[in-house]
């Protein structure tokens, strides 16, 4: 019977009591997990001192978790470094702070080997296994010089960029080349697919071909091997994230978050901590609204939610340190004893919880510099009622904007464009609002709940059809030559 295997960097396991935030992995896959027989496995979240390191399993059915520790040394060479020092930046176009040491690159391959060593430990011959996001692009590669046929499909949750940016990637012509090693590499949005297909046509010399199958997705294919590309945009169940947002709105939580506001209308922003975001950004144009429309002063809060994250990282308690002085640089100047203009606040609430505020916010900003999808910005729109919804702003370079198509789409980088956006989003009409409205919500709708997550399964079952490989096949396949190749046979 086919059995599902989950590989993710880290992995939430659902302990009794437990009230943590669900992850944003974990919200995308919640209508896979609720009832296909599925094993998920990745790190405990656990750092333990390199003897201690341990691999366990429990059940919570349908589904079986394995989790394992990392050391010390694997947590900041393989997470805090290569993952999120040097992946992180690049892929959203941030070379400016990536920071390459080749420790933290063999860091990085070195937990990738234990992975797959244990996953080799479970996996039966019918299982798909789905990896998940940059922390495992070695996983398949590693799995096939196992000698593992099983069908392994991987995607990518975050942008892939140009390839005059990934090509920025120190040792990208070693890392790069093993997505190939997958039957399926699955991305946010065909700009995605685009920027991928065009690393592969500008690096690959030899026997290998480009073509587009009968449904449309990108194969390559090499040596008797197709790698089939193609984007899955994540999406979310809208009618249950309605129905949640309704109640929730009626919650005491809510109902006093908007009591505090008196007649004020409310804008709000949900993020990560993270320089992806462009929260600094965002608070200069809401400054820049406030000064062009003097007018709106004490009548609009700003709310920005912005749970820490990687703080051991440099960068990330610098931005820390901006986005609070700019909150507070912005309340210094243009607030007063009986109005805050932003309420900034750095923990994390419950998914109902924002659900409700979401659906009382009359305009969410949602700016990131650079996102693969950005979940928040739907579930913006799903919270809505109907009859008088709020307006979205939301940044053209997040993977949801073709797929919000009501939403006013700004560039982040302009402070000047996204203050007038929230002006228009404050005094925009209701008709004109349910029409934008209905536009993005019918278009979620198309792509709700499972959907996603169906048609990259049925394509993971396609694109191992057509291989035909054995496990002796696999071993035996090299990866085709590249354009790096041919230089280093050059200057031999």
């Amino acid at each position: 019977m086919e059995r599902l295997i989950l590989v993710s960097n880290r992995v939430t396991t659902p302990e009794p009591g437990n009230s943590k935030r669900a992850g944003g992995l974990e919200v995308a896959l919640a209508p896979l997990l609720k009832h296909l027989e599925s094993v998920w496995f990745g790190w405990s979240g656990e750092v333990v001192s390199a003897d201690k390191v341990r691999t366990h399993s429990f059940e919570r059915p349908p589904r079986r978790y394995v989790v394992t520790d990392l050391s010390e040394e694997d947590y900041q060479e393989y997470y805090n470094g290569f993952a999120n020092r040097v992946l992180w930046p690049i892929l959203h176009y941030r070379i400016d702070l990536t920071e390459f040491s080749r420790r933290d690159l063999t860091g990085y391959f070195r937990v990738n080997r234990h992975f797959a060593t244990e996953l080799a430990n479970i996996v039966e011959p019918d299982d798909m296994i789905w990896v998940h996001d940059y922390h495992l692009i070695p996983i398949a590669n590693e799995l096939r010089r196992r000698g593992f046929a099983n069908r392994i499909g991987f995607f990518l949750h975050i942008p892939f960029p140009a390839p005059e940016v990934v090509s920025v990637l120190p040792n990208y012509e070693r890392l790069l080349p093993l997505l190939l090693d997958y039957d399926l590499v699955g991305f946010q949005t065909e700009a995605d697919v685009g920027n991928f297909t065009r690393y592969l046509l500008s690096e690959y010399r030899g026997p290998s071909r480009v073509f587009e199958a009968t449904d449309g997705q990108v194969v390559f294919s090499y040596a008797g091997r197709q790698t089939r590309i193609g984007a899955f945009p994540v999406g979310i169940d809208t009618e249950e994230f309605q129905k949640m947002a309704a109640r929730a709105a009626r919650s005491p939580f809510v109902r006093g978050v908007i009591e505090s506001l008196g007649n004020r209308a409310l804008l709000i922003g949900v993020d990560r901590l993270d320089y992806s975001k462009g929260l600094i950004q965002r608070m200069e144009a809401f400054e820049h609204f406030l000064r062009l429309h003097p007018s709106q002063a004490g009548k609009v809060t700003y709310l920005q939610i912005a749970p820490k994250s990687r703080s051991e990282i440099p960068e990330y308690h610098d931005l820390e340190r901006d986005v609070g002085a700019a909150a507070g640089r912005i309340n210094g100047a243009l607030g007063d004893v009986s109005w805050t203009p932003i309420r900034y606040l750095n923990r994390a609430y419950s998914r109902s919880g924002l659900a409700g505020l979401y659906r009382s916010a009359c305009t969410a900003l949602v700016t990131p510099l650079r996102d693969g999808m950005n979940l928040v910005s739907k579930e913006y729109v799903a919270a809505q009622d109907e009859k008088n919804p709020g307006v979205l702003v939301l940044s053209r370079f997040a993977g949801s904007a073709h797929e919000c198509l009501g939403a006013l789409l700004v560039n982040p980088y302009d402070a000047e464009s996204v203050g007038s956006a929230i002006a228009t989003a404050l005094d925009m009409p209701l008709t004109e609002r349910r029409e934008r409205h209905a536009a993005s919500l019918a278009k979620l709708r198309e792509n709700g709940g499972s959907v996603w997550i169906e048609n990259f399964l049925r394509s993971l079952r396609l694109a191992h059809a057509g291989n035909g490989l054995t496990a002796e096949d696999a071993e035996a396949t090299e990866r085709p030559r590249t354009r790096h190749d041919e230089g280093a046979a050059y200057r031999r």
